[in-house]
């Protein structure tokens, strides 16, 4: 369960004519033979590193620190500099706690000064490349965009990939009605917003096109995707999307209950009157604003919404829902890859059952299945999966919610793929590679976040290399080509058929071939459900 620590903590946590800049982007600086990469960006000079391949740049701020009065407040544009800025260093990650200590209490990192971006260029290169901007998972509470290592992408793919930080937690996705800021809820997605209009202005100094830009997420990285799909900020900002294990289709956290949870944490963090809160909020230190929302973090929930955290529909910044954004036609109808792993849901209940020494039991089955659903729902999820049919009580639960798909998962997916206003080209898929990871009897399949390895090797400081058999590495390297193609030329290439030409696609080792997801997931059962479900399913 720790092989891929930093990179899956995303997994293990929960749970898209290019508008050029007003002005020319800035040439490349001339950089003396054999020397590291200098570039002159809009804000000021920096330096990178040479790799095997590809030059890195780490630690580019996008925006001011939201800290002081900036907290709680939309992104500002950074101070400039005249100096070459050394940009080799992995920045701060945002104020985060995705752990405890053996105390028990919340294990705290991270800086709220964190609004940084960095770049992996191919050296070799003829001319302007397609540009993948990766937003990072960790179910919009944890996680860093530098320690994603893309240069195996970058390199194999030859485009330019873009990784970046953005609010997390209370600072990023906090409502209450006393925050007055238009981005308020969504701090996370302007900030996300901020990063594109970087890219926008910058890339064509580091060899990218700025006309040619795939907005890339996985886990809580996808949901952000979704979101900036139907968020006018973001449109115009980029030109195809991948989406992985984030079903667009599921909805989002409604104003009225975000203000609901930010008005109950406020009070608990001690700032219980809306007439002082927002001035109480931003004099907090910055460990109460993570620990109050500790307790919320790490359950397992029917719902995605039943998240803490979330993109706040009913906004300026997010004015719908993206799937009915979809379905009305006012979100951006760009090419896209939708998909995610065959068991999505095998690691949360790994995590925050298994391994919390609170395994599902045959006993606790129904009653489990019963407070995710309620008890109309939950007979009839008993009824369909019954323990006895898996080889783990925890297997069939994790089964369920995989199938179910409210959370990440298969039979909301169409939702999305069948929606009458998409025209553009959309490519659905089932990554199906199991891991060998297993947690006591509970043995996780291809569990969310398994497909992440495949793409990005781990920069954290100290990890060890990822180690890849031949034939992983061979599917590796298919990944990359798909995904590279699509980010070229909006296709992932000729045996990948369009999710209306030829559904899903089945990603293995074994290669890609057509899987008739419905069926093997029991739509039709969870379709059959969706009045009762509906009626009594409600974020928390």
């Amino acid at each position: 369960m720790r092989r891929h620590r930093a990179l899956r903590a995303a997994a293990l946590t929960a749970l898209t004519a290019a508008a050029l800049a007003s002005c020319a982007a800035p040439a490349p600086a001339p950089t003396p033979p054999g020397g590291p990469p200098v570039v002159m960006t809009a804000d000021g000079p920096v330096r990178g590193a040479e790799l095997d391949g590809v030059d890195r740049f780490r630690a580019i701020p996008y925006a001011a620190p939201p800290v002081d009065e900036l907290r709680f407040r939309g992104p500002r544009p950074p101070a400039p500099w005249t100096d070459v800025r050394d940009a080799t260093a992995l920045p701060p990650a945002c104020t985060q706690s995705w752990e405890r200590g053996q105390d028990g209490a919340p294990v705290v990192t991270g800086d709220e000064d964190c609004l940084y971006l960095g770049l992996d260029v191919p050296r070799e290169r003829s001319g302007p490349l397609p540009v993948m901007v990766f937003l990072h998972g960790g179910g919009f509470s944890s996680g860093q965009g530098a320690v994603y290592d893309a240069a195996r992408v970058a390199d194999r793919g030859d485009v330019v990939v873009v990784t970046l930080n953005y609010r997390l937690g209370a600072f990023g996705w906090m409502a209450h009605p006393a925050l007055d800021d238009p981005d308020a809820g969504n701090l996370g997605l302007a900030d996300q917003q901020a990063a594109l209009r970087w890219v926008r202005d910058n890339v064509a100094a580091f060899g990218g096109d700025p006309g040619n830009v795939t907005l890339w997420g996985e886990s809580a990285g996808g949901f952000g995707v979704c979101a900036q799909l139907a968020a006018p900020g973001a449109r115009r900002l980029f030109h195809k999307a991948v989406v992985q294990s984030a079903p667009c289709s599921n909805p989002m956290l409604p104003r009225a209950d975000a203000e609901r949870r930010g008005l109950a944490r406020a009070a608990a963090a001690g700032c219980p009157d809306p007439a002082t809160a927002a001035g109480c909020l931003r004099a907090l230190p910055p460990e109460r604003l993570v620990t109050v929302y500790a307790e919320d973090v790490g359950q397992v929930g029917a719902l995605i919404a039943d998240a803490p955290f979330l993109p706040v529909v009913g906004t300026a910044t997010l004015p719908e829902h993206p799937i009915d954004a979809i379905r009305d036609g006012s979100a951006a109808d760009l090419p896209m890859i939708h998909g995610g792993t065959r068991d999505e849901n095998t690691a949360r209940v790994a995590q925050f059952r298994d391994l919390a020494g609170n395994p599902v039991t045959a006993e606790s089955y129904p009653g489990d299945l019963a407070a995710l659903y309620g008890p109309r729902a939950g007979a009839s999820i008993a009824a369909e999966y019954p323990a006895a049919d898996f080889p783990t009580p925890g297997t069939a639960l994790a089964t369920a919610l995989t199938d179910h798909g409210a959370t990440t998962g298969a039979c909301t997916q169409p939702a999305l793929l069948d929606a009458p206003a998409r025209t553009a080209p959309t490519y659905a898929y089932e990554f199906v590679q199991p891991v060998a990871d297993r947690a006591g009897e509970l043995v996780l399949g291809t569990p969310h976040g398994a497909d992440v390895p495949f793409f990005f090797d781990s920069a954290f400081p100290g990890a060890r290399p990822s180690t890849r058999t031949p034939e992983e590495q061979r599917l590796a390297d298919q990944l990359i080509d798909h995904w590279a193609s699509f980010a070229r030329t909006g296709a992932p290439g000729p045996d990948w058929p369009t999710y209306r030409d030829g559904g899903f696609v089945r990603l293995s080792a074994e290669g890609t071939a057509a899987v008739d997801v419905a069926a093997e997931h029991r739509c039709a059962f969870w379709a059959g459900l969706a009045q009762v479900l509906d009626a009594d399913l409600r974020p928390r």
